[in-house]
């Protein structure tokens, strides 16, 4: 099979789609290369990929999936990008441009770069325990039905909920008496 020009990723050669689609219409015109949405929701977009052969038998398929937003390219073009690259996976499954990986050096970038996004979960806020207010008698029953763990394992405890002032702890150590 003809060597298609490649591209490196982290040290490994892979081959882009269009390579793989030129490569395909010139080796193999009596076939088709088809595709269609899957499912499509509000945020993704699934593609599946067929290659058949000259009498319509299925020869190759592959499918792709895209997150709208979830790159650059995918800011404003997630459905043809997701076409494109479950042409790609056709493509290689059908054994071009398997230099190293059924992967397609587009897809390779977009793995990489969408596993480089830092996703910060929100860290969830704490409630500011104050003295007399709605939760103030629910600390102090919790303090008096488990005064045998002490001040400091309590406060702790109440710690993975609420911010304690050391005003309050100090209200609280009272309370333990």
């Amino acid at each position: 099979m003809t060597k298609l020009k490649s591209v490196n990723i982290k040290g490994k050669q892979y081959v882009e789609v269009h390579e793989r689609l030129r490569y395909f219409r010139e080796k193999y015109p009596e076939y088709t290369l088809d595709s269609e949405v899957i499912e499509k929701t509000e945020d993704t977009i699934t593609f599946k990929a067929f290659i058949l052969n000259e009498q319509g038998r299925l020869i190759a398929s592959g499918s792709a999936e895209e997150r709208r937003g979830s790159s650059f390219i995918n800011k404003t073009s997630y459905v043809e990008n997701c076409e494109t690259s479950a042409w790609g996976r056709a493509l290689g499954n059908f054994g071009i441009g398997l230099e190293t990986s059924v992967a397609s050096a587009d897809e390779v970038a977009n793995a990489i770069k969408n596993q480089n996004s830092v996703i910060t979960k929100p860290t969830p806020t704490k409630m500011q325990l104050v003295i007399g207010d709605d939760n103030w008698d629910k600390v102090l029953k919790y303090f008096f039905d488990n005064k045998a763990l002490g001040l400091d394992k309590l406060v702790k405890n109440l710690e993975s909920k609420y911010t304690i002032k050391a005003s309050v702890k100090k209200e609280l150590s009272k309370n333990l008496k």
